[in-house]
């Protein structure tokens, strides 16, 4: 679904990925572990073209997209829910949602009465909320508003920046099975970059190992399951 071929990339002057190279099937939820500094966010963001692939390759569908803009990579099929959430703090919920569909031109082409029902009948906590202002919301609240914008768009490739970040435990088996069921239902592929290994045992078919900008290794779907080995592959790196 998704092939990235010895991307370099960083900030300026300051080199982070170093010829990364892994692909995504279609279907799987893949996560990417690591230690802070690693690359992991950066990575994220350069997928999504909010960093300039310098060097490398990145493939969409068969399709080259690494010279293509952010909304370009959107309206192809790929969502991105970033690291802290980043809702609009000041518009409403049902503003912040509406934000999230243009990529797929709602208004043009299928109009917000066919898109917005359907998200808010797989987030129906926010239905009360759709008023408030995104900044007033809990953590929770905001996650779950930051994974329904993302899903706005119609996504193929949900690319997810922690999301358990400042997120209560029974908030997180929640959204394990919400994103189970997403999957299941809309046939969605997931990139996950996420620390918390209870989350990253409940959701991905496997995981990479990520260091100094390049992944080193593949964590064995049953190794996920003991915290011990994960340690130890991670400790390898």
């Amino acid at each position: 679904m998704m092939e990235v071929a010895d991307v370099v990339s960083g900030y300026g002057r300051i080199g982070v990925l170093r010829g990364t190279s892994f692909a995504v099937i279609r279907g799987e939820c893949l996560g990417i572990l690591g230690h802070n500094g690693m690359g992991k966010t950066t990575l994220l963001r350069t997928i999504m073209g909010l960093l300039s692939c310098q060097n490398g390759c990145i493939r969409f569908e068969g399709r080259a997209i690494e010279r293509l803009a952010t909304h370009q990579r959107a309206r192809l099929g790929l969502g991105y829910v970033p690291q802290g959430r980043q809702i609009f703090p000041t518009l409403t919920v049902r503003e912040n949602l509406l934000f999230g569909g243009i990529a797929k031109s709602w208004r043009a082409k299928s109009g917000t009465g066919d898109i917005l029902p359907r998200i808010l009948n797989d987030f129906p906590e926010l239905k009360r909320l759709l008023d408030r202002p995104g900044g007033a919301l809990s953590g929770g609240e905001q996650q779950l508003l930051a994974l329904a914008r993302a899903l706005c768009g119609q996504p193929r490739l949900l690319l997810l920046d922690e999301p358990t970040e400042g997120i209560q435990p029974s908030i997180v088996a929640a959204m394990i099975e919400r994103l189970h069921d997403l999957r299941a239902r809309y046939g969605l592929s997931i990139l996950l970059v996420e620390q918390n290994l209870d989350f990253i045992r409940g959701l991905a078919n496997r995981a990479l190992l990520i260091h100094r900008g390049q992944i080193g290794r593949e964590i064995p779907r049953a190794a996920l399951t003991d915290p011990t080995l994960v340690e130890e592959f991670i400790a390898s790196v």
